[in-house]
């Protein structure tokens, strides 16, 4: 159980510098850079004490015992972390840090894009979900704040996606679905 636990541990950090070197090649935003400052700080708290409670030996009760839990949630770790990474190459120039407004967007409706609105934030919701089963049930907690944080934010770019696309967004959003294909 060690090694899933090792192989979590080392993807999320491969994960997020890819993200950070992929960010090098997006679009300029306009405006409000800072304005969900908060949202992003706390996104950032939660990140660090999921790695603290389930690397560094205090995060509660250890679900690491049950090999069909830590199976299940290594599974669903490298679905959503599949899901993001696609929906993120599919996105391209367009991409962004959360609630962050490009400037020139396009409105990218092809890939993962054809299943749910926000396949990135998809993603990234299953592999936490999938790291806390795998780990602790603490996991849990934080996994359902990044879900919260994901599903404010996806409210807030339609809006800007509706205002900047108007005439192609409200059919985009009548046959996909915001997080959860054929759900949500």
């Amino acid at each position: 159980m060690h090694a899933v636990l090792l192989v979590i541990g080392i993807g999320w950090v491969v994960f997020w510098l890819f993200w950070l070197v992929a960010a090098f090649g997006a679009k300029a935003s306009r405006g409000g850079l800072g304005r969900y400052a908060v949202a992003r700080v706390v996104l950032l708290v939660v990140v660090v004490l999921l790695i603290r409670s389930n690397w560094g030996g205090g995060g509660g009760p250890k679900i690491g015992d049950d090999p069909v839990l830590v199976g299940v949630g290594f599974a669903l770790w490298v679905a959503g972390l599949g899901v993001a990474i696609w929906a993120r190459l599919y996105i391209g120039t367009n991409w962004g840090m959360p609630m962050t407004r490009r400037e020139h967007p396009d409105l990218v409706t092809t890939g993962p894009y054809r299943y749910v609105r926000h396949p990135i934030y998809s993603g990234i919701i299953l592999a936490f979900t999938g790291t806390a089963l795998a780990t602790t049930l603490l996991g849990l907690i934080g996994a359902a704040l990044i879900a919260a944080y994901f599903t404010f934010s996806a409210t807030r770019e339609e809006h800007f996606l509706a205002g900047e696309f108007p005439d192609t967004f409200p059919a985009y959003k009548a046959t996909t679905k915001m997080l959860v294909p054929f759900v949500f």
